[in-house]
């Protein structure tokens, strides 16, 4: 925190492009993580979406209430048990961007 202001919640965005073959399988991992990480104490929301000109591509954005909230979250056992798996799941390696908001 800076002069007392609160921090701004952090955002996040992950791809997601499964393996032919592999695309429901994907979808159905990704909307398990949903409601256990909706139940995390710092997760602001979190959502699911698919890309309308590629529909086997998939989107997560959350919003944390801070950086330390979404740090603790692949800590958890429900996220330890997806990143153990999603690896055979996806054409690349999974790397999430965090971002703030600023307008």
């Amino acid at each position: 925190m800076l002069s007392g202001r609160r921090a701004l919640p952090l955002h996040t965005f992950v791809r997601f492009e499964p393996i032919p073959g592999k695309e429901q399988q994907l979808r159905d991992e990704l909307k398990a993580l949903l409601e256990p990480t909706r139940a995390e104490p710092g997760c602001m929301r979190i959502h699911l979406y698919e890309a309308l000109r590629d529909p086997l591509v998939f989107y997560i954005h959350s919003e944390w209430v801070d950086e330390a909230a979404f740090d603790a979250h692949p800590r958890l056992p429900h996220m330890r048990r997806f990143l153990g798996l999603v690896g055979g799941l996806v054409t690349h390696p999974v790397k999430g961007l965090r971002t703030r908001q600023i307008g």
